[in-house]
Order: C-alpha cells, then sequence, then structure tokens
C-alpha cells in the first residue's frame, strides 16, 4: 500500500520471478456471516492453530482495544501514499450490521493539505501485532460490476519500513485484486484472475519464515519465498482513492469487512 507494484499505462509489472501463482476458482456467497466461528483460516484447515486475534465487528461501535481510526495520528490525518486524494476522517468509519464500514466521500478535508475527498481508515499499530501466522479477512470492495474501484486494502506493515517488509494481502489495483510482499530491495507479487468487486470474499496471507502464501477464496493464488523479514507487523484496512497504478475513482463507496482474523502455530 506504501509502495506497489510499477504501473505504466495500467499494465502491473507481476515479479513473476519470485512468485508461484495459481488461479482463485470460486467466490463465496454474497450473504453476510456465513463463516463466523470458523475453526481454521479458508484454505488451510490443516494445524495447529491457534486464534490470536478475531473482531467479529458485532458490537455497536469500533472495538479500541482492537483499532485505532486513521494513519498513525489522532483525528483527521494525511494518507499513506502521497499518490492518495483522501484524507482518513474517523468519521468514515462505523460499525453496523456486524461490519466494518469504511466509507469514501467526496468532500474537502483539511490534513496538512486540502484534499477532495474523505475516508476510512483502521489499524492495530499498538495494540496488535504479531511475527509469523495466518491473516484473513472477509471483505466486500467496491466496484463497478466485478472490477474493483477506487483503492482498497488489507495489509500490514512493521514499525521501520521498508526494512521491516509490508504484506499486502489484497489491494484493489487496476480493477483486480492483488498482493504483494514490499521488502527493502523489491516488491513482488501479482493480480488474481477473475472479479472481486460486489460480493464477500475472503483474503488471507500465511507468513511463515522464509514464504508467504496468499489465499483468496480459500483457494492459493501466489507465493512468495525471497526477502521475507520477520519483524512484528500490525493490521491496516483502508479505502483510498487514487488515479494511479490504473485505479478508477468511484464515489461515493465503501468497503466492508465482515471479520479479521489472525491465528499462529501453538508455541
Amino acid at each position: 500500500m506504501r509502495w506497489s507494484l510499477a504501473a505504466t499505462a495500467g499494465i502491473i509489472s507481476l515479479g513473476v520471478a519470485a512468485c508461484q501463482v495459481s488461479p482463485v476458482r470460486s467466490a463465496e456467497s454474497t450473504s453476510p456471516k456465513v463463516s463466523a466461528g470458523r475453526v481454521f483460516p479458508a484454505g488451510n484447515t490443516r494445524g495447529p492453530w491457534r486464534l490470536r486475534f478475531d473482531d467479529e465487528f458485532t458490537r455497536r461501535a469500533l472495538n479500541q482495544e482492537h483499532w485505532s481510526t486513521g494513519w498513525l495520528g489522532s483525528g483527521i490525518t494525511p494518507p499513506v501514499n502521497q499518490r492518495e486524494l483522501e484524507c482518513y476522517n474517523p468519521r468514515q468509519v462505523r460499525v453496523a450490521g456486524g461490519a466494518l464500514l469504511l466509507s469514501l466521500a467526496r468532500r474537502q478535508e483539511s490534513c496538512g493539505e486540502t484534499r477532495p475527498f474523505a475516508s476510512g481508515m483502521v489499524n492495530s499499530d499498538g495494540k496488535f501485532q504479531f511475527t509469523y501466522g495466518f491473516a484473513q479477512a472477509r471483505i466486500w470492495l467496491p466496484g463497478r460490476g466485478p472490477r474493483i474501484t477506487n483503492w482498497p486494502a488489507f495489509w500490514m506493515d512493521g514499525q521501520h519500513w521498508p526494512g521491516d517488509g509490508e504484506i499486502d494481502v489484497v489491494e484493489g489495483l487496476a480493477g483486480q485484486a492483488c498482493w504483494h510482499f514490499v521488502d527493502p530491495h523489491a516488491n513482488p507479487g501479482g493480480c488474481a484472475p477473475g472479479g472481486y468487486a460486489n460480493g464477500w470474499h475472503t483474503f488471507g496471507a500465511d507468513w511463515e519464515p522464509g514464504s508467504i502464501t496468499y489465499y483468496y477464496d480459500g483457494h492459493v493464488t501466489g507465493r512468495i519465498t525471497r526477502g521475507i523479514t520477520s519483524a512484528p507487523m500490525y493490521l491496516i484496512l483502508n479505502l483510498a482513492a487514487a488515479r494511479a497504478y490504473g485505479s478508477r475513482i468511484r464515489v461515493p463507496a465503501t468497503m466492508r469487512v465482515d471479520y479479521v482474523r489472525v491465528w499462529q502455530h501453538p508455541g
């Protein structure tokens, strides 16, 4: 999310030498909460796994023991990447109907400079971080038809970027659902075939020593085996507005999150 693959004329370099890619085969049901209580992460039921973090967004408001709003600050904050066109405003974050809602609106906001959009972000910095494990979220990505619009993302970051690395579980780029790993020297990754907008889908990453395997709807969509770091990372969900990387802006828009879970191996 901070630094994605370079895009020229909407074409994204996939860093194929560092990746093994398998096609995603099926989409989840469009009904909410079909997977509440799942013991294992989708696509990796072989244990042992221990659930270490679980937010089902069933409260009336955001669980502040798990999440802060904005980008590493209080109140209205600047964006992560200068290509983004929004400020992050806590008013654009709410919990309703068993889901986290991050909403993008066309409204001028001031966050060091005036920007034409306001949107929502949550992060677990200072509240939850982990090294190695399986992080998964069930998300409804905004789009036009099957193609993702704007720049929604579920990702993880360390305290000393880029040295600690960055795991992009899913981010909408040029209408596609894409995955990456950013280290100090490269950012290999790729994009999954098929459409992932306007429906519930699970997006997960199994972070192990020396590898990260990405799962979309329970099926392996990619694997990276080079440059994997080991510093603790925290969780981030956000909906950005940008015309970079082939993305198109469409407002109003809402990114919905059914749950976020993290499993680790016991011991």
